[in-house]
């Protein structure tokens, strides 16, 4: 018997070993074959260098191979240049210079995500979904994303003229704005309700300056209110997303424990749990979060950590489903490389990939006389070309309406939000042949864009 184990083990270690050297070789063919393709673009590069009737730009060759490579793979993923990167850094740290709208490429044009609060796009009237077509008279189609952010960007106190398509509106129309400094005060607050006893909290997108205004906001709400504050509305309505940390951050100061979001990568031990600290800074006060099509990324972690912990009630329309995890890669003095590493996924393991978070309660807003009839829903993640799929499979999100209204008195949502935390039935104002049925099994109870 144990004559015949060895030969079974012995038989099992040359299996291994042939096994291994035929791996080696067909890694070495391929191998190969991928040096044998980037030979062939030294050569292209080289004729293009050496032949293109004008002399072309070496860096913008470069610059333009890279991106071509990086767009293939999924909307978000790209290479910022030197500049680019040193803006992105300046971005995130809440203050830069530009328009203030958080954008996307679709079929070659610039789509508008949603524009940032009290700024020069905003308030102009630039809405989401908005399609630019020229940035002062110069056609956008043929520019990457990144060259569109750039010719937006410049001087503070410059002008510019966006030419803009909007759903609903015939023919193309002209917005001038000034470019200023964009000052993103990412976190504002108020009381609100007859007897100012809810604790309304806005939050536009998600910086280095996020969590600490959340502190602020909610010791000044407390102090405000005192013991009559009934509890909190989050607003996450058209907030395109940001820093991941912020997002878990913010999950957490309404959680006194469990995860708050797994994000898995190519392989399975790049997968990381991030969990909530002991400790619920709104002392079991209930909670509302307001969403919309324009709610995306990190907004939908925070939405989505909530739900499924079941410490928020959500209300609104279906968010972005912008559900994958951008690493920016350092490359030295030659920028960086902003990269789709990862997907994320809510703590019940809901993949959010191009299907977005669905409310407990759909609330659509009344469009004023000048928007009825016409689109104001955004597409959503699964809208743009070449996105990742969502691996559970099933049907894709499609996107959902991103209007909210500037005066407070008609915006439906925070109505309903406000009547919710008051005691109040709230049912959804959407007929029930509007609202999609969900596919046995699911549940409801539970990047990347860039910014000018």
């Amino acid at each position: 018997m144990k004559i015949g184990s060895i030969g079974l083990v012995a038989a099992g270690a040359l299996s291994a070993t042939v096994a291994w050297h035929a791996f080696d070789a067909a890694s070495a063919a391929s191998n190969a074959d991928t040096y044998k393709q980037l030979n062939l673009f030294g050569d292209v590069f080289d004729r293009v260098r050496s032949d293109y009737v004008e002399s072309p730009d070496e860096e913008k060759l470069i610059d333009a191979a890279i991106n071509g490579m990086l767009a293939s793979l999924d909307p978000h993923s790209s290479y910022m240049n030197a500049k680019r990167f040193q803006d992105m850094q300046v971005q995130t740290k809440g203050e830069f210079g530009g328009l203030g709208i958080e954008v996307t490429m679709e079929n070659g044009l610039v789509k508008v995500v949603a524009p940032i609060d009290d700024t020069p796009a905003a308030k102009a009237g630039i809405m989401a979904n908005d399609l630019i077509t020229q940035i002062d008279g110069d056609q956008v189609q043929g520019l990457t994303l990144n060259e569109a952010v750039d010719k937006m960007r410049g001087k503070i106190n410059t002008t510019i003229t966006l030419t803009v398509m909007r759903d609903g509106k015939k023919d193309p129309f002209d917005v001038k704005l000034t470019r200023d400094v964009i000052r993103v005060k990412s976190v504002k607050s108020s009381l609100e309700g007859d007897k100012k006893d809810v604790g309304y909290i806005r939050i536009s997108s998600f910086t280095e300056q996020t969590q600490e205004g959340l502190d602020a906001a909610m010791t000044s709400l407390q102090k405000g209110a005192g013991a009559n504050l009934k509890g909190y509305i989050l607003d996450l309505r058209n907030n395109p997303g940001g820093l991941l940390d912020q997002a878990i951050s913010v999950s957490d100061t309404f959680l006194d424990r469990g995860e708050v979001v797994s994000t898995r990568g190519r392989h399975a031990d790049e997968t990381q749990r991030f969990n909530a600290q002991r400790g619920d800074a709104a002392d079991g006060k209930p909670v509302v979060i307001l969403i919309n099509g324009g709610s995306a990324s990190a907004s939908e972690i925070v939405a989505g950590a909530l739900q499924d912990h079941k410490r928020a009630t959500l209300i609104g329309t279906r968010s972005f489903g912008k559900g994958s995890v951008q690493t920016i890669i350092p490359l030295g003095s030659q920028g960086a490389l902003r990269l789709t590493t990862a997907r994320y996924y809510t703590p019940a393991g809901r993949s959010i990939q191009a299907k977005g978070i669905d409310p407990d309660t759909v609330i659509e807003e009344e469009l004023p006389p000048d928007l009825q009839g016409k689109d104001t829903s955004t597409k959503g993640e699964s809208s743009l070309r070449g996105h990742l799929t969502n691996e559970g499979g099933g049907d894709e999100g499609g996107g959902s309406s991103a209007y909210v209204p500037e005066d407070k008195t008609k915006d439906n949502q925070l109505k309903a939000a406000l009547d919710l935390l008051h005691g109040i039935k709230v049912v959804s104002n959407v007929k029930p042949s509007e609202v999609k049925p969900k596919k046995p099994g699911s549940t409801n109870d539970d990047d990347e864009t860039d910014a000018n």
